[in-house]
């Protein structure tokens, strides 16, 4: 059995650092398992919320969405994307019709294979992080935006991810990837497993395979990584 975590929401809080215990724990459950891990972060992000030794000892570590692959703390490859006028455009329109109104700094961030965006912006305190998940919950706004993107540029796609921003990527380039290159049974722990989260692709291709007998998988669709944390403690 291969074992797929998403990190934000999953292993972590959002954007915060791994519960102490927690890290503990997990560091021990990974002891002689294959374990990857996939997030829409950056390499620097993941370690700052999971640390070093989980990030190292993962058997694979798939950052942006899986365009950028590590294996034993090296890059092993990794797929470019560049945000063009005409979208950078389009977001920034974006960040004019939001009726969001409380701002901080870098609404638009580039990495190794996609963009991301944020209305908010990516420097808000963890306060402000939190009102704005519970406003976008009811506005609905990123998955209006992520509609808006698909329609517009049919070659790219756009999910939710995380409490605050949208990912962006060439279509096909999102999380459900990886699993071209992880052959038998997966279990998937993750918390936007419903279509439009950035963890849908996974789940769903999942799911169809499984109902296809083409592979034996199980989908964990988790509330936070308390819930991933007792799902862990049955599994040995």
């Amino acid at each position: 059995m291969k074992y797929v975590f998403d990190i934000d929401g999953t292993l972590t809080p959002s954007r915060l650092k791994i519960d102490s215990e927690f890290e503990t724990f997990f560091l021990e459950w990974m002891e002689g398992k294959e374990i990857y891990l996939v997030t829409g972060s950056d390499k620097d992000k993941t370690i700052e919320q999971v640390g070093e030794k989980i990030w190292t000892k993962a058997t694979r570590v798939y950052q942006s969405c899986g365009n950028a692959v590590y294996e034993n703390g090296e890059l092993i490859r990794q797929i470019d994307f560049d945000l063009g006028k005409d979208l950078k455009k389009l977001l920034e329109q974006f960040l004019e019709v939001s009726e969001w109104e409380d701002r901080y700094d870098i609404h638009i961030e580039k990495r190794i294979g996609l963009i991301n965006f944020s209305t908010i912006g990516r420097t808000c305190t963890q306060e402000a992080r939190e009102k704005y998940a519970t406003w976008d919950k009811v506005s609905g706004e990123r998955i209006l935006f992520c509609k808006l993107i698909e329609d517009r540029y049919p070659h790219l796609e756009a999910t939710v991810g995380g409490q605050i921003s949208i990912d962006i990527y060439p279509k096909g380039k999102n999380k459900g990837q990886i699993l071209d290159e992880l052959e038998g049974s997966v279990s998937f722990f993750g918390d936007r497993c419903a279509p439009g989260g950035n963890d849908y692709p996974i789940a769903h291709r999942l799911d169809y395979e499984r109902m296809k007998m083409q592979r034996m998988s199980v989908v964990f669709d988790v509330e936070g990584w308390e819930d991933t944390w007792n799902y862990l403690k049955n599994i040995k």
